[in-house]
């Protein structure tokens, strides 16, 4: 086996393993909703979140084409996948340490931030004549900032309309009943909300893989993504979606705010509009975890904007803002001991 084949043998199990943390760490995106209103068993919920997973990932492939291809620019050869594998290593790394403190950060983020450090990296070490890897500034502005930004407010804003339409709907029915409906409505909401997570999430990884085949010379820039990534994605972040994230589904189910099943039948249904809407009309890889926060926080806020624990969404945010940096951080150290042993 010569030297590339293996790279790229080792940079997919990598980013598979990367699908695989992505499953378990924003499991609690789906699901955290409605197991704390008890619509759902966990086990029940898992279940469904992994399948809907599953089907999701094979909806579209915008948001991979992103990640692919508008993130960065890589050499093709063995340069090019150490800086993939780096960035895959340092996303790995932080969604662990996210997870092991309970704050649902973004893998996306992670990913992105990750493929960046790697890249800016390899600047500083010597490369083979047009062997340079580039940051597409641009695309990461226009598909990564401005979403990150627009999508919790939006989130946010369309969550808090949804609950006050309910408030104003149901505004006479009885408390016990209204609960008892909305608790099978969360059963749709949270297969909604699973379905765009894999819509969103398993592309990310599918994004990955078709770069890292690029890279080695397996697959054409026009060609499109093998049915075989999609399956193997697919699976990776539905078993990882299986295997549960309960400290980070505590945070989200109890410590922002405690639910009640109207609430998270508002949630998860403003959540999985916008991750439709940015995937499929925008190709735009945001973060789920991002958008069932914010939606969380706003349907919290239209009760009393005490009811939403805003010491604990400080937490969160602040591992927001240093997602995509300590990732990049800890590719870029990633990225210079493989360097030195592939070179």
């Amino acid at each position: 086996m010569d030297l590339t084949l293996f790279l790229v043998i080792g940079v997919v199990i990598i980013a598979l393993a990367f699908d695989y943390t992505n499953g378990f760490h924003d499991a609690a995106n789906a699901i955290a909703t409605s197991v704390s209103t008890r619509a759902l068993t966990p086990r029940a919920a898992l279940f469904m979140a992994a399948a809907m997973n599953f089907i999701g990932a094979h909806l579209g492939t915008q948001v991979a084409q992103t990640v692919g291809k508008g993130i960065i620019t890589t050499p093709e050869g063995n340069h090019g996948l150490v800086i993939v594998a780096a960035g895959l290593i340092g996303a790995i790394t932080w969604n662990l340490i996210t997870w092991y403190f309970g704050l649902p950060s973004s893998s996306s983020h992670a990913l992105i931030g990750g493929l960046v450090g790697s890249a800016l990296a390899s600047a500083l070490v010597p490369a083979p004549p047009g062997q340079d890897s580039t940051v597409l500034w641009g695309g990461i502005v226009e598909k990564v900032v401005i979403p990150m930004i627009l999508s919790p407010v939006v989130g946010f804003t369309l969550a808090a309309l949804i609950m006050i339409a309910i408030y104003w709907i149901f505004r006479n029915a009885q408390p016990g009943k209204a609960n008892r409906g909305f608790r099978y409505a969360q059963t749709v909401s949270a297969a909604a909300m699973a379905l765009g997570h894999g819509l969103q999430d398993a592309q990310k990884t599918m994004g990955v893989i078709f770069l890292a085949l690029f890279v080695g010379g397996y697959v054409g820039e026009s060609d499109p993504i093998p049915q075989w990534v999609i399956l193997s994605a697919a699976g990776a972040i539905s078993l990882g979606t299986y295997a549960g994230g309960w400290r980070i589904m505590r945070t989200l189910g109890r410590r922002i705010i405690a639910l009640d099943p109207p609430q998270g039948f508002a949630a998860e249904s403003a959540a999985a509009t916008v991750l439709y809407g940015a995937a499929i009309g925008f190709g735009a890889p945001i973060s789920t975890t991002h958008t069932i926060t914010s939606a969380i926080m706003g349907v919290g806020s239209t009760k009393r904007l005490s009811a939403v624990r805003w010491g604990v969404a400080g937490n969160i945010v602040t591992a927001w803002v240093l997602t995509i940096p300590m990732a990049a951080l800890v590719a870029a150290l990633c990225f210079f001991p493989l360097y030195w042993i592939v070179e």
